[in-house]
């Protein structure tokens, strides 16, 4: 059943560019590996990471001498680390972190095919590769999630109860809800951060333009309300899906997130589990998980000052980012390939409106089948009186 899963979903949530935006090359010479076109660089690693789930993952990892946080970076479903490199490069600076980002199963130069379930041991070995190799501890780690990153970022940090910090940049509340607006989980949905975002301990940044027209800034607002540790959100006015770094208050804000959850003990109990104790924290995401009852459909409405939206539909084309005289002096944008494609998205509908239309003829015979049940008892009833009368009046 996860495997049929996995494979629905694929088709409608990612889209590694093709081909990839770079090639991993080997300096015969020093045997250091370096991201072709980029120079190398000698505050970065580039690292080929293996998987429990047997592929091996390309990640970068970039030093900054002053950080005292490590910033763990996933990025959106059709971009990979080479689209992602600059902009990589200077999130360090601005923000004094060191950084990882790296590409899932099947984006860029990483070895097998994208899906839910790899993406979360993607995630997982990137994590286990910064306490490992970097000396990287939970206390010192934030998860950055953007898009459907949102997703294996969301899951890691709900089983990791001592994260510094979590940071969710334009995320989905789930990847069918992104596409329509399913008031319940469904077995095939994927990345459900509307039921996991709850079991998150360490603060957490939303931010989310006002103006997306791929994911609704609605997914954003909801996700923030569920949160147990809330930090002040941003709400990009005027920001759509791929140009937010763009905007002045983006950086300021992520910046003075970090440096609050940096100068702030932390409050949460429980032992330092570390990578060794992932597997016993999981609820066995490689399973068939039974549907649950979704944080939407609650019996007393939540408190919220969001209004309820539909997404707008999307197309495939790559989106041009907004020309702005407010772009920071040196921090860049690049372009990512939009979520979902209109035609994918129509095909869904038809799919879930013939599901529905399955559920209340279902229900229909049900009611029919009660109904002729209740009709033959009646005329049972009704046969055991005219018997009884005509016994009486044989007496």
């Amino acid at each position: 059943m996860g495997g049929v899963t996995s494979s629905m979903a694929a088709k409608f949530a990612f889209f590694p560019p093709n081909p990839p935006s770079y090639k991993l090359v080997k300096d015969e010479a020093t045997g250091i590996s370096v991201l072709d076109p980029f120079p190398h660089r000698e505050n970065v690693d580039v690292l080929r990471i293996p998987t429990r789930r047997g592929n091996e993952i390309v990640a970068v990892y970039v030093r900054n001498p002053m950080a005292t946080s490590t910033l763990l970076y996933s990025h959106g479903n059709a971009a990979d680390i080479g689209q992602m490199y600059e902009l990589f490069i200077e999130l360090s600076i601005h923000l004094r972190v060191n950084l990882m980002g790296y590409d899932y199963s099947g984006y860029g130069q990483s070895s097998g095919k994208p899906s839910e379930q790899n993406t979360y041991a993607d995630i997982e070995a990137a994590y286990k590769c910064l306490e490992e190799s970097y000396g990287a501890k939970q206390e010192n780690i934030i998860l950055y999630g953007q898009s459907v990153g949102s997703g294996p970022t969301v899951d890691l940090a709900s089983r990791l109860p001592r994260l510094r910090a979590v940071v969710l940049h334009s995320p989905i509340l789930s990847g069918l809800r992104v596409m329509y607006p399913v008031k319940r989980t469904y077995w095939f949905d994927i990345y459900k951060n509307i039921d996991k975002i709850s079991m998150v301990k360490s603060p957490v940044l939303i931010i989310h333009g006002t103006n997306d027209d791929v994911v609704n800034c609605s997914h954003g607002k909801q996700l923030w309300e569920l949160c147990q540790e809330k930090y002040e959100p941003l709400w990009v006015k005027g920001g759509n899906h791929c140009d937010l770094e763009l905007y002045p208050e983006y950086i300021r804000h992520v910046k003075k997130f970090i440096s609050t959850v940096e100068k702030t003990p932390s409050r949460r109990n429980g032992s330092r589990r570390s990578t060794d104790g992932i597997e016993q924290l999981r609820q066995s995401t490689d399973h068939y998980e039974p549907p649950r009852r979704s944080m939407d459909q609650r019996d007393k409405p939540r408190r919220s000052t969001d209004t309820r939206e539909k997404p707008r539909k999307s197309t495939d084309t790559r989106e041009k980012p907004r020309k702005s005289t407010d772009r920071p002096p040196r921090l860049k944008f690049h372009e990512y390939t939009k979520f979902n494609s209109i035609d994918k998205l129509e095909k869904l509908k038809v799919s879930l409106d013939h599901m529905e239309r399955m559920e209340r003829s279902r229900r229909s015979v049900e009611y029919h089948d009660k109904s002729s049940r209740s009709n033959d008892q009646q005329l049972e009833k009704g046969r055991k009186s005219v018997d009884w009368l005509d016994r009486i009046r044989a007496d």
